[in-house]
């Protein structure tokens, strides 16, 4: 495959990877390459694809792919809607050319990214604009942008059945047409075969939430020539999205997103796949086929495609358990990968760190795709945001010497507030609780170091050293109910003042300014011009680190949940999201037991009172060190409760809603 690359320090228009963006008036909106300017800041010595070819007389173009399924049972097999936009030149120079590819069912019903952009058309129905600046940038660079319509979606046929077989192998069937294995035409309906000989075969995926999930789907089938993905804030299991462990995050399942997303002449003939959608996910929390279609981490030895990860720890819609479960998979898989952790909520790389996000991604692509030796692949594994636009690396992750530490609470001297150390509490040694639905993670944290009766806190001492928590950690819990239902949560707390994104706030620890940034050439109707934006800050009190939810019920299976006997004792483990946090000296480190989480968790039908037996009761934690660090961290401090004064934190809102929930600024968060 021929590619046109030049050596770093060569020129490039001033939108290019490495370079300060354009302004809004150096931009061509109405036209027309960028003006050539200052040199593409890239590794000494490496190559990259360069801009090029014509954008603006790119070829833009509409195919429907056979997906061989006939998800809306009329009788015909579905076609999806593959929008293209791909530069002119190589084709005419009978050169082929790689593909990147974003599947998602927002096009027309919600719009991506943080201004809400939609697929648009001219009158003869070609596509126009395409949402974000994958075209604008990479197009002129030799690449070809592919945006599909999932299953049911926007001008596709068949149904959405939110990540099971119509949305993965609609979107898998590209793939396989990108590579000349499937069938695709130049209408709905009829229409003449259209192949993709202009295709090298080369494809990634991208995209954030619902498409980065896809893109995580269809990795877990294997199919060949899906070279790498780039999934952002995505879900690896469905389950998860919807359940922790049986006690339920949303007060709906999938058939809410799918009606939320599906086209209007799909909501007609798609009522089987709505009633299916409804009866395979009971809201008793039990595990059913339904999931397992739709848990893509059991498959993760069949990914082909590299692996860029990237995940907001502070995302309460996709929560960092989904990347934290599908990373450990892929690494058992010997999978190659490479992460961002932010600090922010549901947002994506371009709206919080964009300048380095671009040039990353340019690099990654390049190597991946057009098989450029630039070195990415051998660069650190780990870029983590450790205060809001401040940002370190490691080799691997989790952090190397990341070590499991058990964690025991004891007893204090008030009710309801304990410490917490590596030695275990005697037997017999108790703390109780009653759930209290209307109070959050935000409220237990603010009053620690008081006596409530709705939680139980336990911390420790002042730390004498930095503590770093890296990865997924589990909480067992041993606890007497006093009624037939119970939900738990566990809550990982830094106890100390801090400035951090305010990730429950509007925007998820973003900002939007007025002012415009330009990546790439620009179109009529289709502008590379962005609004900018800035980390949106909160003084703190206390920072939550880690969070994870159980249904007691579910004490005997993940998959089960069972009514309690009150009075009798069960044991459960909660599994606490992924995360990478410092812990600095002078702060504590706390963990609280509760019961529901509110704004995060769904109340169970009765009101628990709940008694710990602490001897039974522990955190497993993955510290840089393991326990050898965290006596050391705590060596010689004050196990004294923390001070009594409520402590300012993130407060959650009380409403959350799935993919996507509408933000004020007039966007989605999808």
């Amino acid at each position: 495959m021929a590619v046109f690359v030049q050596p770093a320090g060569a020129e490039t228009t001033p939108s290019g990877a490495g370079a300060a963006p354009l302004s809004r008036a150096e931009a061509t909106p109405s036209g027309g390459q960028a003006t050539p300017s200052r040199a593409e800041a890239a590794p000494s010595g490496t190559k990259q694809s360069r801009p090029v070819y014509s954008y603006d007389r790119a070829i833009r173009e509409s195919v429907w792919v056979d997906t061989g399924l006939d998800g809306d049972a009329d009788g015909r097999t579905d076609r999806v809607a593959v929008d293209i936009v791909r530069p002119r030149e190589p084709a005419r120079q009978g050169r082929r050319i790689p593909v990147i590819m974003d599947a998602s069912p927002y096009y027309s019903c919600c719009g991506r990214g943080n201004e809400s952009q939609k697929k648009t058309y001219d009158a003869a129905g070609r596509p126009v604009q395409f949402p974000l600046f994958y075209d604008n940038y990479f197009v002129p660079r030799g690449y070809a942008s592919v945006l599909v319509d999932l299953a049911g979606t926007n001008r596709s046929d068949g149904c959405v059945d939110v990540g099971g077989r119509s949305d993965v192998l609609s979107a898998r069937a590209v793939v396989d047409w990108l590579n000349g294995r499937a069938r695709g035409y130049s209408s709905r309906t009829g229409g003449r075969a259209v192949t993709a000989r202009w295709s090298s075969g080369s494809v990634g995926m991208i995209g954030k939430s619902y498409d980065g999930t896809v893109a995580n789907g269809v990795a877990a089938t294997g199919v060949r020539g899906l070279k790498t993905i780039v999934p952002i804030g995505a879900i690896s299991s469905w389950y998860d999205y919807y359940f922790a462990k049986g006690a339920p995050l949303y007060d709906g399942g999938p058939d809410w997103l799918s009606d939320y997303v599906e086209s209007p002449d799909a909501k007609a003939r798609c009522a089987a796949v709505q009633k299916r959608l409804v009866d395979g996910a009971p809201r008793s929390g039990d595990w059913t086929g339904l999931w397992s279609e739709r848990d893509y981490r059991p498959d993760a030895g069949r990914v082909r495609a590299s692996v860029f990860a990237v995940h907001g720890m502070q995302d309460l819609n996709v929560r960092s358990r989904h990347l934290g479960a599908w990373w450990q998979a892929l690494a058992r898989n010997g999978v190659e990968r490479k992460i961002w952790l932010s600090q922010t909520g549901h947002v994506d790389p371009f709206d919080f760190r964009r300048a380095t996000w671009v040039k990353t991604l340019h690099r990654w692509f390049d190597h991946y795709l057009l098989g450029i030796d630039n070195g990415i692949e051998r660069e650190p594994m780990a870029d983590v945001e450790r205060a809001p636009d401040r940002w370190s690396t490691d080799r691997v992750w989790p952090a190397p010497g990341t070590r499991n530490a058990t964690l025991r609470p004891r007893t204090g001297s008030a009710p309801g507030v304990g410490t917490l150390g590596l030695r275990p509490a005697r037997p017999g040694s108790t703390e109780t609780f009653t759930d209290d639905p209307k109070l959050s993670e935000t409220d237990w944290a603010e009053q620690l170091g008081t006596s409530t009766p709705a939680k139980a806190g336990f911390s420790t001492g002042p730390l004498r050293r930095d503590l770093r928590l890296s990865g997924s950690g589990k909480v067992t819990v041993t606890a007497t109910p006093s009624t037939r239902s119970a939900h738990l949560s566990a809550v990982l707390v830094d106890l100390g003042p801090d400035t951090v994104r305010d990730y429950a706030g509007t925007g998820e620890g973003i900002s939007t300014l007025p002012e415009r940034t330009c990546w790439g050439s620009s179109s009529d109707g289709d502008s590379a011009c962005f609004k900018q934006t800035r980390a949106k800050t909160a003084d703190v009190g206390h920072t939550v680190v880690s969070r994870g939810w159980a249904d007691l019920g579910n004490h005997a299976s993940e998959h089960t949940g069972r009514p309690l006997t009150p009075g009798r004792t069960y044991t459960i483990t909660l599994d606490l999201h992924a995360s990478d946090h410092v812990v600095p000296a002078g702060h504590r480190l706390a963990l609280i037991v509760a019961g529901t989480d509110a704004g995060l968790i769904e109340p169970p039908d009765t009101t628990p009172r709940l008694e710990l037996d602490l001897a039974r009761t522990s955190a497993r934690l993955p510290l840089v060190g393991g326990s050898r660090a965290f006596r050391e961290a705590t060596a010689g401090g004050s196990s004294a409760a923390p001070e009594k004064a409520p402590s300012r934190g993130i407060r959650i809102p009380h409403t959350l809603r799935p993919v996507p929930f509408a933000n004020s600024q007039g966007g989605t968060t999808s």
